[in-house]
């Protein structure tokens, strides 16, 4: 069974010893269509712009205008409305899922951990990659080669632990750290 949190941020536990945690709001969905396979068509509410195609889903499933956003996500029961948040209650363990922080265009010794050449100078080799391919054979640039490039901005699943979770409120504090920036929209499923 899935879940839409949002990411609270980092805090840690009152006791001995103390734990670190992340708080993660558990955001309200109301599941609007369930397919043969039992995957749903959900929404939620977000801060993303309404445009002519998100009001038509809105008329489709008979939304208000809060629930401006809508994904698919595996369900356990085939019911339409508001999903039920009592199974995270007895959860004892999370796979959580996010977008990592994107951190843009960066080099081999910040993307990688390449060491880097002498500072000193008439070096000419301080930051760069260094050499790339063979000459004669392959006669090209392997593939998986650690090279500069988009560093961050990907999918990261963690497993984590329950600690506690706030049923009024919706907040789940779970054990250790979770990628991604405060804030962020991301999914939680229960491992048995």
């Amino acid at each position: 069974m899935e879940y839409i949190v949002e990411k609270i941020g980092m805090s840690r536990t009152v006791a001995v010893p103390s734990l670190p945690v992340t708080l993660l709001k558990v955001v309200e969905v109301k599941v609007c269509e369930i397919d043969k396979v039992k995957c749903a068509i959900v929404a939620y509410a977000s801060g993303k712009k309404i445009n002519k195609a998100i009001v038509g889903q809105q008329k489709k499933y008979g939304l208000s205008s809060e629930f401006n956003r809508f994904v698919t996500m595996s369900v356990a029961n085939e019911k339409v409305g508001i999903l039920d948040i009592a199974p995270l209650s007895e959860a004892k363990k999370l796979k959580v899922s996010f977008n990592s922080k994107g951190r843009g265009f960066a080099g081999v010794i910040k993307r990688h951990g390449f060491k880097g050449g002498p500072a000193s100078h008439g070096s000419r080799f301080h930051r760069t990659g260094g050499s790339i391919g063979n000459a004669e054979w392959p006669g090209r640039v392997q593939k998986g080669k650690k090279m500069p490039g988009q560093m961050g901005n990907v999918k990261v699943t963690v497993k984590n632990s329950i600690v506690s979770f706030d049923k009024e409120n919706g907040i789940l504090a779970v054990k250790g750290a979770v990628p991604g920036p405060n804030g962020a929209m991301g999914r939680v499923r229960i491992i048995k």
